[in-house]
């Protein structure tokens, strides 16, 4: 299972880092090309259910990319929530710890994925990897600058 493991310091307060992570709605201000919505109500707590949607946005209000569909499976404020993943594509849990280091916080963002279509996955993954990486560190930057700028909680 290909495991991506990406940290960043934020100049912030444990809770601060939290507010900024679980408001699940304005993940966009920082997570390149996503949009996330909660499903059936706020999803501030165990078994809260997300939708993203990562990709472009194209003329008409139409979208291509992927759908990912998570529920989320630990929560523990303001130091961990963890989401299990069960799209078609999208698969696994996916991990947010936040360490608190003296008065900022170090945020770890992990995430575990079950690749579908075997062997083809896997090469797949060997293609795609460069990318989310890309894109995970290019977010990680941005949500350090949000999270920092929330002020304080």
């Amino acid at each position: 299972m290909p495991e991506l493991v990406e940290r960043i310091d934020v100049d912030a307060p444990p809770d601060q880092v939290w507010a900024a992570l679980t408001d699940w709605e304005s993940q966009g201000e920082w997570m390149l090309a996503t949009d996330v919505r909660t499903v059936g109500g706020p999803a501030q707590g165990l078994h809260g259910r997300l939708v993203a949607r990562t990709g472009l946005p194209l003329p008409g209000g139409r979208h291509v990319g992927v759908l990912d569909t998570m529920i989320i499976t630990k929560w523990e404020p303001p130091r961990l929530v963890e989401v299990q993943h069960t799209g078609r594509l999208i698969r696994g849990p996916g991990i947010f710890e936040i360490e608190p280091r003296g008065p900022h916080s170090t945020f770890v963002w992990t995430e575990r994925l079950y690749l579908p279509y075997g062997y083809l996955g896997e090469l797949g993954w060997f293609l795609v990897r460069p990318f989310a990486l890309l894109g995970i560190r290019r977010s990680l930057k941005r949500f350090a600058a949000v999270a920092a700028s929330r002020g304080s909680i």
